[in-house]
């Protein structure tokens, strides 16, 4: 697979963190033949870094398996995480900040790690938001947009029922005295 692909990702969200904040992400992933790939997506209540996070994981996912991605964004908390190691400290710590505080939006970094080992690389480029940069400028609008038609965030599904117990085995004779177990 020659070629690099281009993922460039935008979060936004308005009421940043409240309880009815609404969030928005936006991920353009260019393919080296130049094809164009644009999802968006938004949920309420959120946080700016959520949908940061959330970009940047659909358009990875949406790039084949073994691409090399470069990763286009204005989020430093993103760019940082992957590029100065602070993804593989956070799990070498038991999900720990460096002030020892539970790790923000856990369960999108551990997403974040499964979709990581699917390509061959994952190098960030950060940029400055707002800046002039017309592809952030582009997802940024994106972002701003889903945010507006955001869907409320669901919350993870239950885990499965657990298998029926099995019935215990018949002792000698039981059938015969028709006990039903």
């Amino acid at each position: 697979m020659p070629g690099t692909y281009t993922l460039v990702t935008d979060g936004a969200c308005t009421g940043n963190g409240t309880d009815d904040s609404r969030g928005g992400w936006a991920a353009i992933l260019t393919a080296p033949d130049g094809a164009e790939t644009v999802l968006t997506g938004g949920e309420y209540p959120s946080t700016n870094n959520r949908m940061e996070l959330m970009g940047a994981l659909e358009g990875l996912a949406a790039a084949p398996e073994g691409a090399e991605v470069r990763l286009v964004t204005d989020s430093s908390y993103l760019a940082n995480a992957i590029s100065k190691g602070w993804l593989a400290g956070w799990q070498r710590k038991g999900w720990r900040t460096a002030s020892k505080q539970p790790v923000a939006n856990r369960d999108l970094w551990e997403r974040m790690i499964v979709e990581l080992a699917r390509h061959r690389a994952v190098t960030p480029q950060l940029v400055r938001g707002h800046a002039g940069h017309e592809a952030n400028e582009r997802a940024d609008r994106l972002a701003v947009e889903a945010a507006r038609d955001a869907e409320p965030r669901r919350a993870a599904p239950p885990p499965p029922d657990p298998p029926p117990a099995r019935p215990a085995p018949l002792v000698a004779g039981q059938e015969q005295l028709g006990l039903d177990l």
